[in-house]
């Protein structure tokens, strides 16, 4: 099958001309309550003769806002698209005062908002069930969707999945050290501390940028988040990380229990997660295709358009293949 891929050399003249004016008359936007009352954004657009109907869960830090380009390009190729913003980043409520701190009370609240957005807004607009993307933290929580509710979606991608998370230090030591943090912050303070060597956001130049190889694609992201502060947002603290920990461990534990079909991308250069944790879920998972994409960071859905074609093209005939549903 031929389909249609956004050019990142196109794409200033693509978004005034094509993205920003199909966001603004076709993409439907709101809010609802999470968990805690967290209010969470969202956004939607019905393809009107979809081919199948795909749920973006993004990564961390990232913002329905950055995936513009994707879900035109979803839309292009025949798909209704749902996103929405995971609590404590993007368009999304925070859970703290200072809105630059990576923090969450609960792993499984990601998979509370999760569940509310499907079904209060996708399972009505869908006859089968859905297509699951996710990228990076976003696959953990997938992940652990997909455990909770095997019957919801009838695949899944997971892109540069959040199985692990690279450390200089053995496991041991840095979980010793995140959960000692933890009642360190707890007793002293109730602003949550950030993990060691954590910050609030900057901007960091495209050539330190350890992300994408697209000066395109990064240089729109971080204009995005520029143009709209209420993006931005820093460092991990030491409590997102307790509780990201204890998610990832779980997804390794009961891997095998995933019975969807899945496709896991994996980046060949990724210096943000830890490819061999992903090897092991992938081992465990009973029906996953394993692709490794050399020399792509990272952001494969953001990346530059020689490693990023074969990403979306794997991504679209995995999606186009009948479904067991």
């Amino acid at each position: 099958m031929s389909y249609y891929y956004s050019q990142e050399q196109d794409l200033d003249e693509t978004f005034s001309r094509q993205i920003t004016p199909f966001w603004q008359s076709q993409v439907i936007r709101g809010e609802f309550q999470g968990r805690q009352n967290v209010t969470i954004a969202y956004a939607y657009v019905i393809h009107p003769d979809p081919v199948d109907c795909v749920v973006i869960s993004a990564g961390r830090v990232e913002s329905l806002v950055k995936y513009q380009e994707v879900i035109f390009e979803l839309y292009q190729n025949g798909f209704s698209v749902f996103i929405h913003d995971h609590r404590g980043q993007g368009l999304s409520g925070r859970m703290h005062t200072d809105k630059q701190r990576g923090y969450v009370d609960q792993f499984t609240y990601f998979i509370d908002d999760l569940q509310t957005f499907y079904e209060h807004y996708v399972a009505p607009n869908v006859t089968r069930p859905p297509l699951l993307l996710c990228h990076s933290m976003g696959c953990a929580i997938g992940a652990m969707y997909l455990l909770r509710n095997p019957r919801h979606f009838s695949r899944a991608v997971f892109s540069a999945p959040m199985f692990g998370i690279k450390t200089p230090l053995p496991d041991w030591m840095a979980v010793a050290l995140v959960n000692s943090g933890v009642v360190l912050n707890n007793l002293c303070s109730t602003k949550p501390w950030y993990f060691l060597g954590q910050a609030p956001y900057i901007d960091v130049p495209f050539k330190l940028n350890t992300l994408t190889h697209s000066k395109y694609r990064y240089k729109l992201f971080r204009q995005q988040y520029q143009q709209h502060p209420d993006l931005q947002l820093g460092g991990v603290t030491y409590k997102w990380l307790q509780q990201a920990v204890a998610a990832m461990d779980h997804i390794e534990r009961a891997a095998s229990q995933i019975t969807v079909p899945v496709l896991l991308l994996q980046a060949g250069a990724d210096h943000v997660v830890d490819n061999q944790a992903q090897d092991i879920v992938a081992r465990k998972i009973p029906n996953c295709d394993k692709r490794i994409i050399r020399n792509a960071r990272h952001e494969l859905l953001m990346e530059q358009d020689e490693q990023r074609r074969p990403v979306m093209e794997a991504i679209y005939n995995f999606f186009n293949q009948p479904s067991s549903h």
